[in-house]
């Protein structure tokens, strides 16, 4: 079993979605390949911090800069255990790209561990592959399109992750030890220290 997961990101994904789970799943013992189109190793995305302060909405602050460390034109779906997308700005339009599109319904179809946390919910209702009523939590703003695209949405509390089959979601980053633990029982990860 390969022990690389693939990260999708783009300029103004959320940074705690993209900094943590990249650094939890490293700390597991996996390669991460954060990657994002027309970009190349080294490269870097902008990156956004999305905070609850009482307002009707999160509101949104500019974060790190973060550094991708592989080439989206070299991915090959085969080599990887699982897929991560964070959420944030980049989903609304990363779905707009055919090729992250074909990435998702490829890792779909062989089974293998999707974690989408927030706005990530974007890409997979894009991608079709919610249809026939799969759960899916998401933002709360993003219901609608998980609801459109055939997809239960998951009224959940924004720390909670829900899992169905290989797919593991959640509404945001305070979901993180919920959603990366059932990810990482999805990808059959054990934690030794």
């Amino acid at each position: 079993m390969s022990k690389q997961i693939l990260m999708l990101v783009g300029d103004y994904a959320e940074d705690y979605e993209t900094m943590v789970p990249f650094q939890f799943l490293q700390a597991l013992g996996y390669t991460v390949h954060a990657v994002c189109p027309d970009k190349q190793a080294g490269d870097t995305v902008a990156t956004a911090i999305h905070d609850f302060e009482g307002d009707q909405t999160y509101s949104e602050k500019r974060g790190h800069n973060f550094t991708l460390n592989y080439d989206f034109a070299a991915v090959r779906e085969d080599d990887y255990a699982g897929l991560l997308i964070p959420g944030g700005r980049a989903p609304e339009y990363l779905r707009l790209n055919e090729r992250i599109l074909e990435i998702v319904r490829n890792f779909d179809e062989a089974r293998k561990p999707i974690a989408a946390v927030c706005h990530g919910a974007q890409i997979l209702a894009a991608a079709g592959i919610l249809q026939g009523g799969r759960t899916c939590s998401a933002y709360p703003a993003c219901a609608p399109e998980v609801r459109a695209a055939g997809g239960s949405y998951a009224e959940i509390a924004v720390t909670e992750a829900v899992t169905d089959g290989h797919l593991v979601t959640a509404p945001a980053w305070p979901a993180h030890p919920a959603w990366l633990a059932q990810f990482a029982k999805v990808l059959g990860a054990q934690i030794s220290i």
